[in-house]
């Protein structure tokens, strides 16, 4: 049989989710009170001023990397080699997904979008899917940042 009755549950544990509970329920009265928004707004809520913003294509390649090109005119942007940028990959692979789902090829530019107010994006007007990559770190979004700044590579 159980000894529940002789060891009942801690109440160290039950006292902590219960202040956890109230902290929570008190920070989120607070701020809607003052007015206070999250650090990382949804698109349509913060400001909605482009800064940069630039088409691009990423083609894959029979040797596993993966060549960016400019959606204007085909030039290439940035190869990224072989097993590296796994977020860029990752980021992909779910574009690609709903590409697939809707019978979209890949011809069609992905718009990557620099905002006013730091927010990095990458949009895919075919899906209607846009990814916030800010919302993944400053590190995995530097590496879109890259791409958005660079001027065209060597083939």
């Amino acid at each position: 049989m159980s000894d529940l009755a002789q060891r009942p549950f801690p109440r160290g544990p039950l006292f902590g989710a219960a202040a956890l509970l109230a902290f929570v329920l008190i920070a989120v009265g607070v701020a809607r009170v003052t007015g206070t928004t999250p650090a990382a707004t949804p698109s349509g809520v913060a400001s909605e001023t482009v800064v940069a913003a630039r088409d691009l294509r990423f083609v894959d390649r029979a040797d596993g990397a993966v060549v960016v090109q400019a959606g204007d005119d085909d030039s290439v942007v940035a190869v990224l080699p072989p097993g590296t940028n796994g977020f860029v990959r990752g980021t992909l692979r779910g574009f690609a997904r709903d590409r697939k789902r809707q019978d979209v090829g890949v011809e069609p530019p992905f718009r990557l979008t620099q905002w006013a107010d730091g927010r990095l994006s990458l949009a895919d007007a075919t899906t209607g899917r846009q990814v916030e990559l800010t919302a993944f770190g400053a590190t995995n979004a530097e590496v879109f940042a890259k791409l958005l700044q660079r001027r065209d590579a060597a083939r």
